[in-house]
C-alpha cells in the first residue's frame, strides 16, 4: 500500500497531514531563528520561556509524524476515539481530544 495515499481518521491523506506538520515545523524553526537574531535586545527570561515552549511543540510535531507513520494519527491517546478534524486542522500535532486534554491539565 502506498502510504502517501493512505487515509487517516477524518479522511485526511497522509501526504496532506505530513505537509501540514512540515509547515508547522518550519514555522516554529523560523520563530527560533528570529528569536536568536533578536536575543541581544530581548528579555532573557522571556526568550528562554518562549524557546522552551517552541521546542516542546517541535517534539510534539515529531511525535505526530511518528503517529502518521504507525497509523495512529488522529486517534486520541486518552480515550481512543477519533480527534475531531477541526481540532487537527488547528493543531495538527495534538495527541488528545478536547475532553482528554482538559482532564490532563
Amino acid at each position: 500500500m502506498n502510504t502517501q495515499n493512505a487515509v487517516q481518521p477524518g479522511g485526511h491523506r497522509v501526504h496532506e497531514i505530513l505537509q501540514r506538520l512540515q509547515h508547522e515545523r518550519n514555522t516554529r524553526l523560523a520563530q527560533l531563528t528570529a528569536m536568536e537574531a533578536d536575543k541581544p535586545n530581548a528579555n532573557e527570561e522571556l526568550v528562554t520561556a518562549q524557546t522552551t515552549a517552541i521546542r516542546v511543540v517541535l517534539k510534539e510535531i515529531d511525535a505526530a509524524v511518528e503517529r502518521v507513520e504507525d497509523g495512529t494519527y488522529g486517534v486520541c491517546r486518552g480515550c481512543d476515539t477519533n480527534i475531531p478534524v477541526g481540532r487537527l486542522e488547528i493543531l495538527p500535532y495534538v495527541r488528545y481530544c478536547v475532553r482528554c486534554q482538559q482532564q490532563a491539565l
